[in-house]
C-alpha cells in the first residue's frame, strides 16, 4: 500500500514505513518584481520547495535590484546547491515590458492581428537589444538576431515598428487608443457581470 502525501511517499514496508523525500529538481526560474521579494506566497512556497533559506534569498534579492524601480518584474533563475545556498541569476525585464515602456502604453492589445496598441521606433529596437544583451541566455547572440526578436514580439503584443514617430500624431494616437481601450474593458465587465446573472 502507498500513501502519497505533499511531503513525500510514504511506503509501508512489512510494520515499517519508509518516507522518500520528493526531488523538486535543484532549479527555479520565475519572475520576481524588483526590490518586492517577500517570503509570502507565490515566492515563499517556491523557494521553501527548494529548501532556501527564504530570509537569505529575500534580503539578497531587494538588495540586488534597489537600483531598479520597485516592482519592474525581473526574469529570475535560481540554482539550488547541496549544502542550500544558491546561485541567483537575475537577468534583465522582459521584452515586452521595454517595448511597453517606450510605447508608453499599459496593456497590449487584445486582438493583436486586427487593432494597433502603440507604436515603437526602430532605435527603441536598438535600444531594448543593447539591453537584453547583457542577458545571459542572449549574450551569444547578435544585435541583429536580438533586434529580430524584438520585432516579432512585438507584433505578437500589436505593437508597431516605424522608422520614426512624430510626437504630436503618436499623441493624438494614444489619446484615441485610450477611449477605446476604456470602451472594450466596459464591454467586458458587461459581458462578465451578464454571465454571473446567467449562473446565479
Amino acid at each position: 500500500m502507498v500513501w502519497r502525501s505533499l511531503l513525500g511517499t510514504t511506503k509501508a514496508v512489512g510494520k515499517k514505513s519508509v518516507t522518500v523525500k520528493i526531488n523538486h529538481g535543484n532549479r527555479l526560474e520565475t519572475y520576481i518584481p524588483s526590490g518586492k521579494a517577500v517570503a509570502g506566497p507565490p515566492l515563499g512556497p517556491q523557494l521553501g520547495q527548494k529548501n532556501i533559506n527564504i530570509a537569505a534569498f529575500c534580503k539578497e534579492f531587494n538588495e540586488r535590484t534597489k537600483e531598479h524601480k520597485e516592482g519592474i518584474p525581473l526574469p529570475c533563475r535560481v540554482t539550488v546547491n547541496t549544502d542550500r545556498t544558491f546561485d541567483l541569476t537575475i537577468n534583465q525585464p522582459p521584452v515586452t515590458y521595454f517595448l511597453k515602456q517606450a510605447a508608453g502604453i499599459q496593456r497590449a492589445a487584445m486582438k493583436p492581428t486586427h487593432e494597433v496598441a502603440g507604436k515603437v521606433t526602430l532605435k527603441h529596437v536598438y535600444e531594448i537589444a543593447k539591453i537584453k544583451q547583457q542577458d545571459p541566455t542572449q549574450s551569444f547572440l547578435s544585435l541583429e538576431t536580438i533586434c529580430k526578436q524584438i520585432v516579432s514580439c512585438a507584433r505578437t503584443c500589436g505593437i508597431e515598428v516605424v522608422p520614426k514617430l512624430d510626437a504630436e500624431e503618436y499623441r493624438q494616437f494614444l489619446d484615441q487608443r485610450k477611449q477605446l481601450v476604456e470602451e472594450e474593458l466596459k464591454d467586458l465587465q458587461a459581458k462578465k457581470e451578464a454571465r454571473m446573472l446567467r449562473t446565479a
